[in-house]
């Protein structure tokens, strides 16, 4: 869904409302923002430097001729071996190996790929970020431990490529089409991942760009090129090989055979399930395997991978030294520039003429490749899993305790604690997991009811009154009507609301301030952390609660008078207690297809301010002069959602 048909749905002068922007903008998010990625930058790059290392000595001296011929002028950007192994952290260069790794996730195209790794500066903070998650990863002893390395490396490559969380949001380029039956075979597979029109595919991508580079490769061997020609078109070969090789990789990752159908919560859901716990298929030849994906990598894994992308590197280079074909290679890819077919914006297999007699080619690679599942129905209805993705209705239910700093009379100081009750019915929008499991981008909005016992403290601490039971309690037993609002925030408190008028002129902007803000902000301290015992995350400016007493009943009260003569005074009395949660901690969580529930225990901090007064008795009183409470205080919420699947609408 675009942001032109929303609006066509809403109309324009609902538009003008911030907030309808602000949930409109959001609800486009939920849609169209939110990695499903297969292998991570470190596990893509080990695979291509793994490949590399067990090509035979010949094709491995061919290789480094051509990234030598490649890097001609470029010598201090791009590493001089081709594969190196010793690099690390803070890199001063990249190696190929760096390019299938970019490809993709960091770059739209071969051409922008090369661009990106020879022109920016951050594509070398982003290969540190992959060496320091490489390490990280590799520590790991423990699934919470993963996941924060996760979380964290997310949040910094955000922030170093702004356009990571959405730059293949149109379509499922990264991912392998669901077979149509049960009958079909690999060479026809291959063939209708192909054909013009088919949705965008991983191995449609793949051999789109390996027909690429094995027409500029086969060109590499002819005489006759000065060596600024051949320098341009090894380049452009070893350019398009390795992002055709970045999506043949991805189609060894347990989230990406499993199966694409499906709303945006539920893919990215099954996906990330899959590519943690695994998922036995059969490669084309009929090997069962089990495959994992993204941030689970296993040795066998890696070793797996590199067998196919062996296959294919070792036909480009044949292609190179002149025992490749020569027929039958598309013919509008003979350019001596890497290809430009964007793979982040298109949403369909384009228009290309191919030989069939080039099918041995591709059936020497995808031999290896797993067997993806089949689309919905009998067969291919695989457990499904969502992600916390999309709107939601649902309820929230619990209690806790305040420690307030005094009653609302000027001479009560004496501190105290209040318990309490909440329940209230919520109305929301889940955008937790756009990035990883760090992600906390709920938005909601409840009403609902609180009640409050008696405070703990006296009213007054004359001793002629203690004993009398009526006025015992600084503050009675009081109930309020209440209202909760949370929402993320790029850097201060309801930035996202103030900045909506950037989806009618620059919706890309608002979209990365968004993601950002699920990520903990600009500042990024409110990134959920996990831990053995459950998740941690301070919250504060994210949520406020508002509780809004005397409106269900008249509260009434004694505050010592200062007035001679006047020992006390009875009021009516309203106020607003505002509260603001600090940390928030989440011991469990259950999670279905459409429902999720958890406990979640919230610290906050807070007033209660008088808003009206009258004086009861004694009748002719004057009104009591009145102050502000401050509290903190503690909250346990049952927090449960039902999420609405509103593709089906």
């Amino acid at each position: 869904m675009h942001m032109q048909d929303l609006r066509g749905r809403l109309g324009t002068r609902s538009l003008q409302s911030p907030l309808v922007w602000l949930l409109v903008g959001l609800f486009c998010l939920v849609l169209c923002v939110g990695r499903s990625a297969a292998w991570l930058y470190p596990e893509h790059r080990d695979i291509t430097v793994r490949t590399v290392q067990t090509l035979d000595p010949e094709r491995r001296a061919i290789l480094q001729r051509l990234w030598a011929a490649a890097r001609s002028g470029h010598e201090p950007r791009w590493c001089e071996p081709a594969a190196d192994t010793g690099q690390a952290r803070k890199p001063a260069c990249l190696d190929w190996a760096a390019w299938p790794a970019i490809a993709g996730d960091h770059a739209c195209s071969a051409a922008d790929m090369v661009q990106t790794s020879l022109t920016t500066r951050w594509i070398l903070e982003v290969a540190d970020i992959a060496a320091t998650l490489k390490q990280a990863l590799a520590n790991a002893k423990a699934r919470w431990q993963r996941v924060n390395a996760l979380g964290n490396a997310d949040i910094r490559l955000q922030r170093a490529d702004e356009a990571y969380a959405n730059r293949a949001q149109a379509n499922n380029a990264h991912f392998l089409l669901a077979r149509l039956s049960v009958d079909e075979d690999g060479l026809a597979y291959v063939t209708r991942c192909l054909r013009e029109g088919a949705e965008l595919n991983a191995l449609g991508v793949y051999n789109w760009y390996h027909l690429s580079a094995l027409a500029k490769a086969s060109r590499v061997s002819r005489d006759g090129w000065s060596p600024a020609q051949r320098s341009a078109l090894a380049l452009a070969a070893l350019a398009d090989e390795a992002f055709a090789l970045h999506f043949l990789q991805d189609s060894f990752a347990a989230g990406h055979v499993a199966g694409t159908w499906g709303h945006a919560a539920l893919r990215k859901g099954t996906h990330n399930y899959y590519n943690e716990w695994g998922l036995e298929a059969r490669e084309w030849e009929g090997t069962s395997i089990v495959l994992r994906g993204d941030g689970y990598m296993r040795p066998e894994d890696a070793e797996r991978v590199a067998d196919a992308v062996r296959t294919s590197l070792e036909e480009m280079l044949d292609a190179a030294s002149g025992r490749g074909p020569t027929a039958g290679l598309p013919s509008d890819a003979a350019s001596a520039l890497p290809d430009t077919f964007n793979v982040c914006t298109a949403i369909t297999m384009p228009a290309r003429p191919w030989d069939p007699s080039l099918l041995p080619l591709f059936a020497a690679v995808i031999k290896d490749v797993p067997v993806p599942g089949l689309g919905p129905g009998p067969g291919g209805d695989l457990p499904r899993f969502r992600t916390e993705l999309g709107p939601f209705i649902g309820v929230a239910v619990g209690g806790g305790g305040t420690w307030v700093g005094g009653g609302f009379g000027t001479t009560q100081t004496t501190g105290g604690a209040i318990g309490r009750l909440d329940g209230a019915v919520r109305l929301g929008l889940g955008l937790e997991g756009v990035l990883d499991e760090a992600d906390d981008g709920l938005v909601f909005l409840d009403f609902g009811v609180r009640l409050d016992s008696a405070s703990s403290m006296n009213a007054t601490d004359e001793p002629i009154f203690v004993q009398r039971s009526a006025i015992d309690d600084a503050i009675p037993s009081r109930s309020a009507v209440t209202a909760r609002l949370r929402m993320p925030f790029w850097l201060l408190p309801g930035d996202l609301l103030l900045a909506s008028p950037l989806l009618a002129i620059a919706p890309e902007t608002y979209a990365k301030m968004a993601v950002v803000a699920a990520n903990g902000g600009l500042i990024p301290w409110q990134t959920g952390m996990a831990t053995p015992v459950g998740r941690f995350q301070f919250v504060l400016g994210r949520e406020v609660g508002l509780a809004l007493y005397g409106r269900l009943n008249d509260d009434r009260l004694f505050i010592p008078s200062t007035v001679p003569g006047v020992d006390l005074t009875l009021v009516n009395l309203r106020s607003l207690s505002v509260e603001f949660p600090i940390l928030e901690y989440r011991p469990f969580r259950t999670f279905s297809q459409d429902q999720s529930a958890s406990l979640v225990l919230q610290f906050f901090a807070g007033f209660d301010v008088p808003t009206s007064a009258s004086v009861v008795a004694p009748a002719g009183a004057p009104k009591p002069d009145l102050k502000t409470i401050w509290q903190v205080g503690m909250r346990m919420v049952f927090d449960w959602r039902y999420y609405l699947d509103l593709s089906k609408r």
